[in-house]
């Protein structure tokens, strides 16, 4: 009999020797390893740690041309670390034929440690030979066990720990196994047998020849099937029939195989690059794998600060694995120079990557104390310390929406090749993406003051935004920029409500987005709602239906998925773009906090983004957050929106966001200058329906009708560069009752 191991590249064949003694010829298969191993541990308790398990191991012989080379075969009790909830766990790793495998349980016959034939297994450390003992004397209560793990030494480095004298880290393409040893000689033993290892298993590079089955060397005959069937009497339209049908399964099974050839040939392919990146970081000390997934970890430095607080950034092995399609990579459209076309031709502008050093201690204020009487309030004019503050306005939190402009820039030079539906998806992007910002964001932008304004002057993105409170009551804030090829604009009215454990917002209004050509897409932005106010864990949700509105040929329908209590999946949004015959020409699935797909045609909506189909491509990707978090939870864009650059302040009108003393001396730290600025300036909001029932009217916006949106005027931009702002009040500086009257 012969015991049959798959191995992982699913193209070679591993097999034990027959070594099954024949007074087990009567028991299954199962029984027979069973019974063999064990007796041959039996036998071996005797003997010391280093011999034990004489007899029931394996040799691995490798032959490279002429020469032959032998690797040992290695097991033993490591401790491997699984995450804070668990902390260092022991486990049973194998090391054998170039693979590093690893189980809950410590028995041997579940890593095939079952051929009395073979030459030896090492085992590392005495606790091993202990464990053992124990494990056989109780072998009746023993459970099944699968091996929750492996490592391919072709592709993988390790390192000793600097920190620590018993650890060592091994490196792969997706994760950093910490592993710790019962002693320094039993990490010494197991570094020595990994390196002993992979001098030899490299040696077989993947650059040789693999043996697959290619479909051009599949074929089929009929004639037998036909000869036979003629023999027994049938007619010659019977025959034929039969000979189409076997044609058909032999067709369905060719392309069976061609799909599965592919598979295989792209994994070795994958394998060579994984290989090929590890010989080279090798000689330069860092593990760098190419971006072949979205794994968490595609690179590993072997510098010293490893030892640090990183080192505990592992997977948890009960997770399960994420296979993510790389098709995501090289699927997306290509857009030729569409990337770069806002940069060229602009000085390169460097903006600031965090925010200022806080100035002082923050103190903390409790919520309840501050909102338990303003129950079902409209929020926006419910005073409220700094401290619930984040240090940008609502009209720079207008302009967040904008941080994805390219796909915009990509939307234009679609449609402008005649390509209409690709031109609706990123579109959609973008609508979608602007609510990515809004993750783990728990404060309140600052409230403007009525004619408060915003420029943001993007020559790097090739964007130039404005926005301009022009009512108080209710709130209404407009907003107009302008890009390679496209203009957008519209206005939003925030109606917000606190229900006592959460806090909804409705926006009101309508966005407008105008290409040079004259296609118009216009929508409105979806409820948003903040849970567990008072107690548990705030977050955000987004929920309601975006109908994305095209004048010409395609039109787009998103929904975001309402979050449950119990939803495991949470910030789903679907939806599909429509032709003007309603009939569905793509569909779109994904987060809203993370990624965007689209599938040609009517596909499946509900599709989990984790596991996208195999032909949908890649819209959207969400840009990492900045390394430097502070409470506020700022995008890397949004970090830059308050900045002043060296010579902005000296050309900005006294109305700009930036210029607001309290927002400037919460973002520097200081609290309580902040508090009182707020107070001061609140004390000036008051005034301003009085100033707006006195007839005062919106600098640079117009509405054209009642319920129509406020549109951008013109005049900014040109005011600006001959530094005119006579007609823009101070509206940060000093109540003045001379400031009513003028009104």
């Amino acid at each position: 009999m012969r015991v049959k191991e798959l191995h992982p590249l699913c193209c070679i064949t591993l097999e034990s020797p027959q070594g099954i003694n024949n007074n087990n010829n009567n028991k299954s298969p199962e029984e027979t390893v069973k019974t063999t191993t064990t007796t041959a541990l039996t036998r071996s308790r005797s003997l010391p740690a280093k011999s034990l398990l004489t007899g029931v191991g394996s040799r691995v012989m490798t032959s490279i041309g002429s020469e032959q080379h032998q690797a040992e075969t290695v097991a033993g009790i490591l401790y491997k670390w699984t995450n804070f909830g668990k902390g260092w766990r022991s486990r049973w790793f194998l090391l054998r034929n170039g693979i590093l495998s690893y189980s809950k349980i410590r028995r041997p016959e579940n890593l095939n440690l079952l051929s009395p034939s073979s030459d030896d297994v090492r085992l590392i450390g005495d606790i091993s030979a202990d464990r053992l003992s124990r494990m056989d004397s109780c072998s009746g209560r023993r459970k099944q066990h699968k091996t929750v793990g492996i490592v391919h030494l072709k592709v993988s480095s390790f390192r000793e720990s600097k920190s620590d004298d018993r650890k060592f880290y091994i490196f792969t393409a997706t994760k950093t196994l910490h592993l710790r040893t019962d002693s320094i000689s039993d990490r010494a033993a197991w570094l020595q047998a990994l390196a002993s290892t992979k001098c030899i298993f490299p040696l077989r590079s993947l650059n040789g020849d693999f043996t697959f089955i290619s479909p051009k060397d599949l074929s089929i005959s009929t004639e037998r099937l036909k000869k036979r069937l003629h023999e027994e009497g049938m007619n010659e339209n019977l025959v034929k029939e039969c000979e189409q049908i076997m044609l058909s399964e032999f067709s369905e099974m060719h392309g069976q195989v061609q799909l599965l050839h592919e598979e295989r040939t792209n994994l070795i392919d994958a394998l060579r690059q994984l290989e090929a990146a590890n010989l080279e970081a090798g000689a330069s000390g860092k593990h760098e794998f190419p971006s072949l997934g979205r794994g968490k970890y595609s690179e590993c430095s072997t510098t010293a600060s490893s030892d640090g607080k990183q080192e505990f950034e592992d997977v948890s092995e009960e997770d399960e694995p994420s296979f993510h399609d790389t098709k995501e990579y090289f699927n997306e459209p290509n857009v030729g120079s569409v990337t770069n076309l806002a940069t060229s031709g602009y000085p390169n502008i460097k903006r600031r990557t965090k925010l200022p050093d806080p100035a002082e201690k923050e103190k903390g204020v409790s919520l309840w104390s501050m909102i338990k009487d303003n129950v079902g309030k409209d929020l926006t004019r419910v005073c409220l310390p700094v401290y619930f503050n984040e240090p940008i306005s609502s009209l720079q939190k207008c302009f967040e929406d904008l941080e994805y402009s390219h796909f915009l820039d990509r939307a234009y030079e679609y449609g402008k090749s005649g390509n209409g539906l690709l031109r609706a998806l990123y579109v959609a992007a973008f609508a979608v993406s602007g609510y990515a910002s809004t993750e783990g964001r728990h404060c309140k932008p600052f409230n403007p003051l009525l004619g408060e304004t915003y420029e943001a002057d993007f020559p790097e993105k090739g964007i130039r935004f404005f926005s301009e409170k022009v009512s108080h009551h209710p709130t209404v804030i407009a907003c107009h920029c302008e890009g390679k090829g496209w203009k957008f604009w519209g206005d939003t009215n925030l109606r917000s409500k606190f229900w006592g454990r959460s806090i909804q917002v409705e926006p009101v209004g309508v966005l407008t987005l105008e290409f040079d050509d004259g296609e118009v897409f216009q929508w409105s932005k979806v409820t948003s709602t903040i849970y567990n106010i008072i107690l548990g864990k705030l977050y955000c949700d987004h929920h309601g239906v975006m109908q994305i509105r095209g004048n010409r040929q395609y039109s787009c329908t998103l929904k975001f998925k309402e979050q449950s209590i119990l939803e495991r999946n949470p910030h789903q949004v679907n939806g599909f773009v429509e032709d003007v015959a309603g009939k569905k020409a793509a569909t779109i699935f994904g987060k809203w906090d993370d990624s965007l797909y689209y599938v040609s045609g009517d596909g499946i909506s509900k599709t989990k983004v984790s596991d996208p189909a195999s032909n949908a491509s890649l819209l959207w990707k969400r840009t990492k957050p900045p390394p430097n978090v502070t409470r506020y939870n700022l995008t890397s864009f949004a970090i830059t929106l308050n900045e002043l650059t060296p010579g902005l302040q000296e050309i900005l009108p006294p109305t700009d966001s930036r210029l607001r003393p309290d927002q400037r001396h919460l973002e520097n730290g200081e609290y309580e200058k902040a508090n009182l600025e707020k107070q001061r300036l609140e004390r000036r909001q008051r005034m301003s329906r009085q100033l707006q029932e006195s007839g005062w009217r919106p600098r640079w916006f117009e509405r054209e009708g009642e319920s129509e949106t406020f549109k951008y005027t013109g005049g900014y931009w040109e005011a600006r560069g001959h530094g005119n702002w006579d007609d823009c009040p101070d509206i940060f500086g000093e109540i003045t009752e001379e400031l009513v009257d003028s009104a």
